[in-house]
């Protein structure tokens, strides 16, 4: 996951500034970021931006999402050259994005206001299938576990990563974060059924924390690690403390908060 990687800032530019919420399905795409030659997220939404508007667009992203991850509350900003009023530019954006991509709502917003800079907080779910046999339904949405997980001993482990820490050990390399220390306001576990999501809200977040701290959690889950392991892996600094990088696909933001 590629939270806490800076995105290019918007292309100032005549017409109006505009805030969208956006949903969508990451499995087809690869990431939020536009890059050479694959699909993703920001490449469709300019396009569908410029499909309507009758220009380019430069979209910024609240959180630059890694291929295969999902968003249901992704915000992101641009200038909108267009004619189409905002109140109609999620119904006229949507009939032009790929069905597993969605405008949700639309909102002008002050000039110079922009996604990524204006973000003071941000949301992520991390989901886990936790039964015996694996699911069509969910297979591109949660990381089938089939054993046992000890969920007190989780929830007292994800308590150790609340608060202000330097949180190296729960960075994949890659990331361009310069500082690695955030503050992690709510983690915790719920159970609906079969399935165990795993609630992380912060700051801001470096590159696959989020995965890295749910792979530690189940960690703890299944025995292997203990909260005070987690405590140890904070204390050191060092990424082979903690757990392993848990799959993309079981991983969604949220929403975003401003």
């Amino acid at each position: 996951m590629g939270e806490g990687r800076a995105a290019p800032g918007a292309v100032p530019g005549a017409g109006r500034n505009v805030m969208l919420v956006v949903e969508y399905e990451g499995t087809s795409y690869h990431g939020f970021a536009r890059q050479a030659g694959p699909v993703t997220i920001q490449g469709v939404l300019e396009a569908a931006i410029a499909s309507i508007g009758g220009a380019p667009a430069r979209v910024v992203g609240a959180g630059r999402t890694d291929a295969g991850v999902h968003a249901r509350g992704q915000v992101v900003s641009f200038t909108f050259a267009g004619s189409v009023p905002t109140s109609r530019l999620p119904a006229a954006l949507n009939a032009n994005l790929p069905p597993d991509v969605a405008v949700l709502a639309a909102r002008e917003v002050a000039p110079g206001w922009d996604a990524l800079r204006a973000c003071a907080g941000k949301l992520y779910s991390y989901t886990v299938l936790n039964r015996a046999s694996p699911s069509p339904m969910w297979r591109r949405f949660a990381l089938h576990w089939p054993g046992p997980l000890d969920e007190a001993a989780m929830r007292a482990a994800a308590s150790e990563l609340l608060g202000r820490h330097d949180f190296r050990a729960f960075r994949s390399t890659g990331g361009s974060a310069k500082t690695t220390a955030r503050h992690v306001s709510r983690c915790d576990i719920e159970r609906q059924g079969d399935l165990l999501r795993i609630l992380v809200e912060a700051d801001g977040f470096l590159y696959n924390m989020v995965r890295i701290m749910a792979g530690t959690l189940l960690e703890v889950g299944r025995g292997a690690m203990t909260a005070g392991d987690v405590r140890e892996a904070l204390a050191a600094d060092d990424r082979g403390r903690a757990g392993p990088t848990l799959p993309p696909h079981g991983l969604c933001l949220e929403l975003v908060r401003y």
